[in-house]
């Protein structure tokens, strides 16, 4: 099945031979969906905390900060903006030259709201000796667009989000990457001022987001006295999974194995490379001019603080089996803690004997814990909070996307449709065990839980191979915690018209 070249392709990427087998194999078996028993809701998997317990959760936050431990913000970040420029694309292609859609009249109507516009502007005068509003005013809509998105003017449509400028401010506007290096000083700041920030990046893409750190980082150190220390990595090529066709033999083009990105779940390795005590999680696009920031640092503390009380209470009950003397009473308490506090049940517990029983507990306890804040569902596409079961047959917190569900079992359908609540990508990790060793975090994913998708290559149907999420499989054997946080800390930027919406003005 494969040839030398294919075997020198393999060993380049530091790929085994094994891991192609266990792929071409999951495109022949398809994945299962998971078993579920409902989905998470406020009282059954999902926290909401009283103002008293608020207040507690933000000062242990802040205590924790005053320690010796590192705390990191991890950005994924590689993905291009061609996708939040796809109505603008269509029109450069259509056959009409003004604005039609709905889309393309609200763009050039609100068009000086944009934070990119006085670059626009340069950018349109500088190539065709007029302003933007000279062009609109002769009806010469496109070669604004093309200024926006095209190489020879601001290259929008080829680079990636975290490199756009989002939002307006008195001394200039500010990219997405910028407001992480903010939002990373308002929360996630160490006892000496340390703040840690980790984007994952594109190859291509790496040396035009150092560029834009080296001239903003003093900036921002010096406004919030901090200092930062960013750092950026890229998807691994083992992470690579190869393409099959439509027989579910390797896709060659050319001859050649065809390889491709695994998706995010492949940055559960970048992830495990760091040398962190707790990791915040947050998308790229998700983010809000400062006038906006109260919630979002709120929000952000009060999960990390649940997760760092949640985690000295495990540490806890740890110490007390390793030391082995402990009583039936505290192990009844350890359960406890277990299914309510973790929402981690084994149907069957009751059936174990005391030394099982301890066994079972440890193994529970002593794992990457994470807590997620989740907003109400208000019909955004994307995963949700459920209970689902494990392949040992315990039933544990899950974010799933609908691939993951049976949608023609009207049972599983309605637990996806009826959900009460959506994940924003809003995730604080623990990742290190009460000795202080770091977990391996590759071991904790769920293999089965991957995704396939039909894509072409040059003009020829291929399946492509996507790993488990990272907040999906990818984290499936976590202490998983959920929690509600406000809508106003979801802002997503998935078009450049949301750049209009009130949260980004």
């Amino acid at each position: 099945m494969l040839t030398p070249e294919d075997k020198e392709l393999l060993v380049k990427k530091g790929i085994s031979e094994q891991r192609i087998a266990e792929q071409l194999a999951y495109f022949e078996q398809g994945f299962p969906f998971l078993k579920l028993d409902a989905a998470a809701s406020i009282g059954k998997g999902v926290m909401v905390s009283a103002e008293n317990e608020v207040k507690a959760y933000l000062e242990a936050w802040d205590a924790y900060k005053e320690g010796e431990k590192t705390i990191v913000k991890f950005v994924p970040a590689s993905g291009a903006a061609s996708r939040m420029f796809k109505n603008l694309f269509e029109f450069l292609g259509a056959d009409y030259d003004v604005p039609t859609t709905d889309f393309e009249k609200k763009f050039f109507e609100c068009i000086h709201n944009f934070a990119f516009y006085d670059d626009l502007n340069v950018a349109c005068i500088s190539h065709t000796g007029k302003d933007i509003d000279t062009l609109i005013a002769g009806k010469e809509y496109k070669p604004v667009v093309a200024n926006l998105l095209e190489a020879a003017g601001l290259n929008y449509g080829a680079l990636p989000k975290g490199l756009l400028k989002f939002h307006r401010y008195d001394e200039g506007a500010r990219t997405p990457l910028e407001e992480h290096l903010v939002e990373g000083a308002l929360y996630a700041a160490g006892k000496t001022g340390k703040v840690n920030v980790h984007f994952t990046v594109s190859a291509e893409h790496r040396e035009l987001f150092m560029k834009l750190v080296e001239e903003k980082v003093a900036l921002y150190a010096q406004k919030y006295g901090v200092e930062y220390q960013v750092s950026f990595s890229e998807q691994k090529p083992s992470t690579d999974t190869v393409a099959a066709d439509m027989d579910n033999n390797p896709f060659r083009d050319n001859g050649k194995l065809l390889f491709r990105p695994g998706g995010h779940g492949a940055l559960i390795e970048n992830l495990n490379d760091l040398d962190a005590d707790i990791i915040f999680i947050k998308n790229i696009d998700n983010v809000v001019p400062d006038r906006l920031k109260g919630d979002t640092v709120t929000y952000k503390k009060l999960i990390a603080g649940v997760l760092v009380t949640l985690q000295k209470q495990a540490f806890e009950y740890l110490e007390l089996l390793d030391g082995g003397k402990y009583t039936h009473a505290q192990l009844e308490e350890i359960i406890r803690f277990l299914q309510q506090a973790l929402c981690c049940r084994k149907p069957d517990i009751k059936d174990l004997e005391d030394a099982e029983l301890v066994i079972y507990l440890r193994q529970k306890l002593n794992r990457p814990m994470r807590v997620c804040g989740m907003v109400k569902n208000v019909g955004e596409p994307g995963g949700g909070p459920f209970l689902a079961y494990n392949a040992d047959g315990t039933i544990s917190l899950q974010i799933l996307e609908s691939s993951q569900i049976d949608m023609n079992d009207p049972v599983k359908k309605e637990m996806f449709e009826k959900g009460t609540h959506f994940n924003p990508v809003d995730l604080v990790c623990a990742v290190r065990d009460y000795k202080g060793n770091k977990f391996n975090l590759v071991q904790y994913v769920d293999k089965a839980t991957g995704f396939i998708s039909y894509k072409s290559k040059n003009g020829k149907e291929l399946k492509a191979l996507e790993l488990p999420g990272l907040w999906n499989g990818a984290m499936s054997d976590w202490n998983t915690i959920f929690v509600e946080v406000p809508l106003s800390t979801f802002n997503p930027v998935k078009t450049v018209n949301d750049l209009l919406r009130e949260q980004h003005q």
